[in-house]
């Protein structure tokens, strides 16, 4: 069990399914509560309970805290439900006790609980009730869910419920409902919505910001509670500092499950929640982790990168925050294609100097902070013209070389202005970090919010602006126990493949790895994503830190680059390396890294 508490507001009903004279425990407090419990959390429940625990329920009971009034049997909500070509069809329903329960008993004070989750209490001005009361309590994260019946009677509060939500989550047919059309649906500032499709998966909204995550192949016996059952699984990752479209992803093989044996049957197991089914494209290589792992342990220069010097600020300048917030965060796309493939690196002359990449872009900003350094605010960053951007990121022969510079001004301005919607300054998110129990937790937590940063599912620059704020001089960030996660981009991935930590199986992708082609968002992400394993483990095993293995790896841009042959003989890792040089990182343009 983990130290993860949830609290659920609305409860549980006995349901007859398709008619049948056995009743079955469900509702959908009882759905969200078990998947919490089955992903590992602590769960307490505020609904009515039934004196006696009829034998449905007795499970429930015994798995989670259950508090609110006493009821006699008969007035716990119950359903008449059908299934359909897959479908859920309400007949009837009858939400008994639970359309009257008040805040009033609800506990004083809610500060301890990860996060409260209302469901559908069959009346939305009840639901919203509980939610003011909920803050008022010092709730400090708030979920709602909602259902069509009750949107259609009660639109505008449904409306009201939705914006003030942390979190809420639906199905599609309620999201059109909502917004007339799934390409509508858009978040408010610090807000994230999920959206349940059925098999064809789910989609994440973070502002305008879309993630369509593919459906789990599942043999459908009931599907009454899928929505809750992810709803549930997927505040457990929220709660334990996933990024959404992350604890989306992981909590939808558990509703799979669930939606194949009858009622909650499978969120009564004690086996922890399913995995995500692999993709078998792309392997870690176990054994060369462990190797190369060993021999980085054994490296007394695998140290972390102060990220000091010519191309960045002066220790304790004063404008470093916001220089490095707002740098970080166009840490992307330094290449270009020709015919479909890759063509080249970014690389040109800024300031009178050759520099490539990250660090022409950290040097081109110093221009912003050692003449307009207000530029660099939230409030800055959120006005950038056009002409702003090509004059920071010129080259000394006037070009402009940045491959994307739409796309940079557009993360610009989008990190300004979500920051500006969120009254945050990258001090006060300093502030933030360095008062809370989990730092970093909470430091990804609030930029899961932001431009530029929240788009990323493994948090790429998040984790560089992490190991930069902890490595500077200035130490804006104390290393505490929680760890960063990998700073996967184009070289870490190019030396996965190469040193063989990481095997790709498939001959189609393999060839067009070696072919430098553009790929599909699919097989970027099966490197990727296997990448980003792969180097969990050579931290994990070697000891070191992420800052440090990161920087190991991106110098390996020097030994091992994109254009040239590799450099082996100058390579610490020459003497176990696969020397699989042929390959090459994927060739996709996305703004993560």
């Amino acid at each position: 069990m983990s130290d993860i508490h949830i609290l659920i507001i609305g409860g549980a009903s006995l349901d007859r399914l398709d008619g049948a004279d056995q009743l079955v425990a469900g509702g959908a407090g009882m759905y969200t509560a078990m998947a919490c419990r089955r992903s590992g959390a602590a769960v307490t429940l505020f609904a009515p309970r039934p004196e006696p625990v009829p034998p449905g329920l007795q499970q429930l009971a015994d798995s989670v805290s259950w508090l609110g009034p006493t009821v006699a049997q008969q007035d716990l909500p119950h359903f008449e439900i059908t299934h359909q070509d897959g479908q859920t069809r309400y007949v009837q329903a009858h939400f008994g006790a639970e359309e009257s329960i008040s805040p009033a008993g609800l506990p004083a004070d809610l500060s301890g609980f990860d996060c409260v989750h209302l469901v559908p209490l069959g009346n939305i001005r009840n639901q919203y009730n509980f939610m003011l009361a909920c803050r008022a309590n010092g709730a400090r994260r708030i979920s709602a869910g909602t259902a069509l019946d009750l949107i259609n009677e009660q639109p505008d509060d449904a409306v009201t419920l939705m914006n003030e939500a942390d979190f809420f989550f639906m199905n599609e047919k309620e999201a059109v409902r909502l917004f007339g059309s799934m390409a509508e649906v858009e978040s408010r500032p610090g807000q994230t919505i999920f959206v349940t499709q059925g098999s064809e998966g789910a989609t994440v909204i973070q502002g305008k910001v879309a993630t369509q995550l593919p459906g789990i192949a599942a043999t459908v016996r009931d599907p009454t509670g899928a929505g809750d059952s992810f709803c549930g699984a997927t505040l457990v990752g929220l709660s334990l500092g996933h990024h959404p479209v992350m604890a989306a992803r992981r909590a939808m093989p558990l509703s799979a499950q669930m939606i194949g044996d009858i009622g909650p049957a499978a969120l009564l197991l004690p086996a922890p929640p399913p995995a995500l089914p692999a993709d078998e494209r792309v392997v870690v290589n176990a054994a060369q982790t462990s190797r190369i792992a060993a021999l980085i342990a054994d490296l007394e220069d695998v140290t972390p990168y102060p990220f000091t010097g010519p191309d960045l600020p002066q220790p304790g300048h004063p404008a470093s925050l916001d220089y490095f917030f707002a740098s970080t965060l166009q840490q992307f796309s330094f290449w270009t294609t020709k015919n479909g493939r890759y063509d080249r690196p970014l690389v040109a002359t800024v300031d009178g100097e050759e520099r490539k990449g990250a660090f022409y872009l950290f040097r081109a900003y110093l221009r912003w902070l050692e003449n307009t350094p207000e530029m660099l605010t939230p409030a800055g960053q959120a006005e950038l013209s056009t002409a702003d951007m090509k004059a920071v990121l010129r080259a000394d022969d006037g070009t402009f070389p940045m491959p994307a510079l739409e796309l940079h001004l557009q993360l610009a301005r989008q990190y300004g202005r979500d920051m500006l919607a969120l009254g945050l300054t990258p001090q006060t998110v300093l502030e933030q970090v360095n008062s809370s129990a989990a730092p970093l937790r909470t430091m990804f937590q609030i930029l899961d919010n932001v431009g530029g940063y929240k788009e990323d599912p493994l948090r790429k620059k998040t984790a560089l602006l992490a190991i930069i704020l902890q490595q500077r001089p200035e130490a804006f960030v104390a290393s505490h126990e929680d760890e960063v996660p990998p700073v996967v981009d184009y070289h870490v991935m190019r030396s996965c493949l190469r040193t063989g930590l990481i095997d790709v199986v498939d001959d189609e992708l393999k060839s067009k790895l070696i072919g430098r082609e553009l790929l599909s968002e699919a097989e970027e992400w099966a490197v990727r994503n296997v990448a980003h394993n792969a180097i969990e483990r050579v931290v994990s095993e070697s000891g070191k830190s992420m800052g440090a293995v990161d920087w190991f790896f991106f110098q390996a841009r020097q030994r091992c680059p994109e254009m040239t042959e590799p450099l082996c003989d100058l390579c610490a890792v020459n003497p176990i390396c696969a020397r699989r040089k042929e390959l090459f990182q994927p060739v996709r343009r996305t703004t993560f890294y």
